[in-house]
């Protein structure tokens, strides 16, 4: 089932991203690689790659997250929770 990712999730790979995309960026500076669309889809996807491998490894240390609970099961419980106000 579809888990949400943490808060330290976000804010790692957000991070991670950035450094990611500005170091990547530089290295392509120093290779002499001039400035393009191609340049630039290929550093945002692999800035993209790295923020992503580091957020699941944020989620992977913080060990199993409770999954999302599907409609029927909200529901039930709102059910049960109405009848325990009666």
């Amino acid at each position: 089932m579809f888990a949400l990712p943490s808060i330290w999730n976000i804010v790692v790979s957000t991070v991670v991203f950035f450094i990611a995309a500005w170091y990547f960026s530089r290295f392509l500076n120093d290779r002499g690689l001039p400035k393009g669309m191609t340049r630039s889809v290929s550093v945002f996807v692999l800035a993209y790659l790295v923020s992503w491998g580091s957020g699941e490894v944020v989620d992977w240390m913080q060990g199993p997250q409770s999954k999302t609970e599907n409609p029927q099961d909200v529901s039930r419980l709102l059910n049960q929770l109405g009848s325990d106000q009666r």
